[in-house]
Order: structure tokens, then C-alpha cells, then sequence
């Protein structure tokens, strides 16, 4: 019996050290575009000039070393698709404004993924018409820089944040067409 008990007790406590970290109290990522859960402006998508929303950030943990930001939608008709990978962003910022990455630079050092139209930056809610699609933008506080190359694909950076994250932040907006 204490050999059962040892093996939960060790099952538990490994367990309870794998999953990966959530949202850390006061860790918040929000968007003077739009509110969460609300739709996301039309400047902001394939039917407006198509730039990425300002976005600010606080709240991360004190040892963060680097930030990486994914944004998709999982109602995507073939999947989950992405709209913008970013990483290596500094940990001295706390924002990126309308337009990061196509006419503001972005913080130096910080490095663009490949989107799912293998091209780097951000591109906007573009759904086929009908109900609204989900947009998850997820902000992720890191222990150390991911190193890697700029255009590295959304799967790269995931590997390359695992074991790494030290919280994550989320806010989703939606965008419907008729």
C-alpha cells in the first residue's frame, strides 16, 4: 500500500510540474483596436488597410527575458490558421503599435514568423462569409530568447518555447463578412 501511495504521490507531483504555465496574476495583453470577445475593426483586416491592431501588454514576470506572440483562427474552414508570428521580442516592451511590422518596425531583435500564407507579418481576418470567426491573439512571457532564424514556421516556435514559458496573456477578437 505505501508503495501505491509513493507512486501517486510521485505521479501527482509530476504532473503537477508539466503543465504548462497559464496566464500569471496581473499578466494581461489588450488592444486599444478592439475589446475582448468584441469584433475586430475592419482597418485592421483584408477588407481595411490590413495592419496589425496596437497591442500593449503588462503584468509579466519579473524574469521574463523574451516575449513571442501568435495570433490564429481556429474556425478557419482547413484549420487552424495563422495571421502573425512574432518572437524575440524584447523584454523591455510592452507594446507594438498599429501597423508593427510593415510601416513601424518592430523592436529590435524581435524576428518574424511565417504566416499560413508562408509569407512573414501580419495579415488580418479574412473568413469566408457567415458566422464571425475567433481570433486568438497569445502573448507568451519567456525565460530566454528562442535564437531562431527570422521566418521561422508557427511549429518551430512552439517547440522552440517549450520548457521556456513563464506565463501567457490572450485576447480574442472576431470578424465576420456576409
Amino acid at each position: 500500500m505505501r508503495i501505491l501511495l509513493l507512486t501517486v504521490a510521485l505521479c501527482l507531483a509530476a504532473l503537477a510540474g508539466a503543465s504548462p504555465p497559464s496566464a500569471a496574476p496581473g499578466f494581461a495583453l489588450k488592444s486599444g483596436a478592439f475589446t475582448p470577445g468584441q469584433p475586430i475593426p475592419a482597418r485592421h483586416t483584408c477588407d481595411g488597410q490590413d495592419l496589425s491592431p496596437e497591442l500593449h501588454w503588462s503584468g509579466a514576470p519579473e524574469n521574463t527575458r523574451a516575449f513571442a506572440l501568435l495570433c490564429d483562427d481556429p474556425d478557419a474552414p482547413s484549420g487552424t490558421w495563422v495571421h502573425w508570428v512574432v518572437y524575440d521580442l524584447p523584454p523591455a516592451a510592452v507594446s507594438l503599435p498599429e501597423g508593427s511590422g510593415r510601416s513601424v518596425q518592430l523592436p529590435a531583435g524581435s524576428r518574424e514568423g511565417l504566416n499560413g500564407w508562408g509569407k512573414t507579418g501580419y495579415r488580418g481576418p479574412c473568413p469566408p462569409p457567415g458566422k464571425p470567426h475567433r481570433y486568438f491573439f497569445r502573448l507568451y512571457a519567456l525565460d530566454a530568447p528562442l535564437g531562431l532564424a527570422p521566418s521561422a514556421a508557427r511549429g518551430a516556435v512552439e517547440r522552440a518555447m517549450a520548457g521556456h514559458v513563464l506565463a501567457s496573456a490572450e485576447l480574442v477578437g472576431t470578424y465576420g463578412r456576409r
